[in-house]
């Protein structure tokens, strides 16, 4: 892809819009109000009065400002009450700028496609002026809900409560299935006796013509014998390596050992010995 298209391609993806700054110099404020009160307005619907402002000016005092909610708003919840009178304390914004912008998507007719970029318009609603922060009256409702609120933070997540009847998924289980299959097995076989020395050594020599290296674990399955009388005898004909590649492994001592290896080499060693005498 050339250059060229690649440039027309991030043009097309970027679309340039237009800012309608009309209401640039109209003065916003900016009010934060308390949770109860912006739940309350979420829930309304939006063709009711939410409330009333009051502006109250005297000669030589600053403006007090209050707010009064709507019966509407009130009643919205009446299990959850809330303080109708608020407070308003103004504070002046003069080492910020900040404003207020609105985004607007055209409706689009039955049928129609989805609007696109172009038909998207951004406006400025106004500019910051003041900030206001709404506080409750410290009357017998506020006092009532904070209580409430308080009580209903201090309730633990889990209770306890008393059963009238067994409630046999809550009832405990002494024994494990998995624990009683396994003392079963353990009893049927019954206590590992030990069997006569040279039974023994029978066993690990078939053992060992199979396999030149062993673990005790399957020693002890294969013998069926105690660890500690089974050690015993492992120690007169067996050797335990310390080192890899076979650590912690039992190994036939060399005087027991009866490998085709060994015997291959016994019959080249006489062949080789009955070959130097006919020499001679």
């Amino acid at each position: 892809m050339s250059k060229e298209n690649t440039d027309t391609a991030a043009a097309a993806a970027r679309v340039d819009k237009e800012l309608d700054l009309s209401n640039a110099g109209r003065g916003v404020w900016l009010v934060k109000v308390p949770k109860y009160i912006a739940n309350k307005w979420e829930k309304a619907p939006g063709n009711i009065e939410v409330g009333k402002l009051k502006i109250s000016k005297q000669v030589g005092q600053k403006a007090q400002v209050s707010l009064t909610l709507s019966d509407a708003v009130i009643n919205i919840d009446p299990a959850e009450e809330i303080p109708r009178d608020h407070r308003l304390d103004v504070s002046v914004v003069t080492k910020q700028t900040l404003g207020v912008f609105a985004h607007s998507v055209p409706a689009s007719g039955a049928g129609s496609a989805d609007p696109t970029p172009e038909s998207e318009k951004l406006f400025m609603e106004g500019r910051i002026v003041q900030k206001l922060e709404c506080r409750p009256y410290a009357d017998n409702c506020y006092m009532k809900m904070k209580l409430e609120s308080i009580r209903k933070a201090s309730q633990p997540a889990r209770q306890l409560k008393s059963l009238e009847k067994i409630v046999q998924t809550f009832k405990p289980v002494s024994d494990h299935k998995h624990n009683i299959e396994e003392k079963e097995r353990k009893k049927a076989e019954g206590k590992k006796s030990r069997d006569d020395k040279n039974a023994v050594l029978d066993m690990l020599f078939n053992a060992f013509e199979k396999h030149q290296y062993y673990n005790i674990k399957d020693l002890v399955k294969i013998t069926r014998q105690p660890i500690s009388y089974l050690k015993e005898i492992l120690k007169e004909v067996c050797d335990y390596n310390m080192k890899n590649p076979h650590k912690n492994m039992w190994e036939l001592k060399k005087e027991y050992r009866h490998y085709k290896e060994d015997d291959k080499k016994d019959e080249d060693g006489k062949e080789g010995g009955m070959s130097d005498s006919d020499s001679d």
